[in-house]
């Protein structure tokens, strides 16, 4: 079996493997998470009302709580037992920490997980708080700080990951090869399409 070189000297065995579709497909549907209607800014949820739920109660639900649908999240992971993870937009600060190569700003954070900065503020001290992530000094300007994922925050990552995608693949088993790798492109061309604010 015989090796293809690629520009610049790689072979296949150099080279990167590909994400396989199930990578993609999750990667895109992380992306589009709170991008659409009624996504982190307040507009219709799937129970009639608009706007965010607050404390105090939401006209149409009997008891007063705090709203923070944990859409996809599932139980807590094993550590973290009793603790309130938080909704979407902390677990996609997480995931977006993870997929970094390299610490991120809160303003950085702000525009990949698709929220203003000021929520990105809280959520980074919420997770600062829960151990999840740590502040450290930006290399660059020593006023400046960057965020990271604790060691717990990766676990938690890893292990909401990996339910997921075996969720996924679950849902993906009816489809033949070509219809996931066609999901896959399509989901990931509207990811990239879809307007931020």
């Amino acid at each position: 079996m015989s090796s293809r070189m690629y520009i610049g000297g790689m072979t296949d065995a150099d080279r990167p493997a590909a994400p396989d579709d199930l990578d993609v497909i999750l990667g895109a549907l992380g992306a589009l998470r709170g991008r659409g209607p009624g996504g982190a800014r307040g507009g219709p949820h799937r129970h009639g009302h608009h706007g965010p739920h607050r404390r105090g109660g939401v006209p149409g639900h009997e008891r007063g709580h705090d709203h923070d649908h944990g859409r996809g999240e599932g139980p807590e992971p094993d550590g973290m037992r009793g603790a309130r993870i938080g909704g979407p937009a902390r677990l996609r600060l997480l995931e977006a920490l993870a997929a970094a190569s390299v610490p991120l700003s809160v303003s950085e954070a702000a525009d990949v997980i698709g929220v203003d900065q000021p929520r990105a503020s809280r959520l980074v001290q919420q997770a600062v708080e829960m151990g999840l992530v740590r502040r450290e000094a930006d290399p660059a300007d020593a006023r400046r700080t960057r965020i990271a994922l604790t060691d717990q925050g990766a676990g938690l990552v890893r292990g909401f990951r990996g339910r997921r995608r075996d969720q996924l693949a679950t849902a993906l088993e009816g489809f033949t090869a070509p219809e996931r790798a066609e999901l896959a492109r399509l989901l990931a061309r509207l990811a990239d399409a879809w307007p931020r604010e």
